[in-house]
């Protein structure tokens, strides 16, 4: 199956590649950017005798013509327009910005400061977060890729929201992530200088993810109230740690949380709950497409801590689309993804 991706340039973009490369159906047929026609190990020399792919021009009908299925690494403001230009063709896509995560056209346009897609557009793509959605993703032409903070926290909350065992109103994350989710770009906040031997934290309570996760959240339970959500930058490249507190019900035992985790996600080859009193790692799950989850309930307060961890690049991003791409176009989901964690 060929397949081409847009957007190759930026690490998600990268990512896509690097996974590819050994997929065993999926054909890199062929890759675009705006940064001219180079070949790509002139961005990226780790590439340097394994892809000597020349990027070239975006041109929509000539990819849908040579093309099954596209991968759009673009930026959010960028993919609306360009999946736009896509409907008219019988091609599938997996869109990785967020340009068609949120139905709510006006919610996009508040937290993303870009004027969102048509409605037509936004409705075409189906919401991917793959352990919740998998029979809408088999059945989808489209699919938008959900963030990787949203995804992090999302398989985190999922048992315990949908089973409404909670204080709808609890929900607090306190999400950390490696500086290669702020992209390639050199800002001055992911310079060396200024984040060695550092920590910080940014858009706070007004992050971008905050209302795909509440748009979610609200489809298990529709008396999910606003949540608090904080993000930090790790002095890393990539990874995230999203620990998440919530108010259980009263007389919810860890055992019972326990049994909910392990026979919602016993089939998910993916998502890795742990053994009572281990807690996963970010470095456990780099490279890799797994989410590890954590939890621990204090008895004390009543209060459910959970730890989920994954690799932004991956699960957060290229992993996740992969294994999107795999579902729509009939594989199995683990194809091409079966990498073991890089460590340490």
């Amino acid at each position: 199956m060929k397949v081409a991706v847009i957007g190759t340039t930026g690490y998600g973009g990268i990512e896509l590649l690097r996974i590819l490369h050994s997929h065993p159906v999926f054909q890199i047929q062929s890759i675009h950017s705006t940064k001219g026609e180079v070949p790509i190990w002139k961005e990226y020399p780790h590439l340097f005798n394994i892809n000597d792919q020349v990027l070239e021009v975006i041109n929509p009908e000539e990819i849908a013509e040579k093309s099954d299925l596209v991968f759009l690494a673009t930026p959010s403001g960028v993919s609306g327009q360009l999946a736009a230009q896509f409907a008219e063709f019988n091609i599938k896509l997996v869109d990785l910005s967020g340009d068609l995560r949120l139905k709510n056209t006006d919610e996009y346009t508040q937290w993303y400061k870009h004027e969102a897609a048509p409605k037509e557009i936004i409705d075409k793509a189906v919401y991917g977060l793959t352990e919740w959605r998998r029979e809408q993703v088999a059945g989808a032409q489209w699919i938008s890729n959900p963030g990787c903070y949203s995804t992090a926290s999302l398989l985190g909350l999922g048992p315990i929201v949908k089973e409404k065992l909670i204080d709808p109103s609890s929900i607090i994350i306190d999400a950390k992530s490696g500086t290669s989710g702020a992209g390639r770009k050199p800002t001055r906040t992911t310079m060396h200088a200024e984040m060695s031997e550092n920590f910080k934290i940014y858009k706070v309570n007004e992050h971008q993810h905050i209302p795909e996760i509440e748009q979610q959240l609200l489809e298990w339970n529709e008396e999910i109230k606003p949540i608090t959500f904080s993000t930090h930058l790790l002095p890393i490249s990539r990874g995230i740690m999203a620990t998440i507190y919530v108010q259980v019900q009263k007389g919810v035992t860890l055992s019972e949380i326990y049994k909910i985790y392990e026979e919602h996600y016993q089939n998910d080859s993916f998502v890795r709950v742990r053994p009572e009193g281990h807690y996963p790692a970010v470095k456990e799950v780099c490279g890799s497409n797994f989410c590890d989850i954590g939890l621990h309930l204090d008895e004390r307060t009543g209060r459910l801590t959970i730890v989920s961890v994954i690799d932004n690049l991956m699960k957060g991003a290229a992993g996740q689309a992969v294994q999107n791409a795999n579902i729509m176009t009939g594989l199995d989901e683990t194809t091409g993804l079966t990498f073991i964690p890089m460590y340490p």
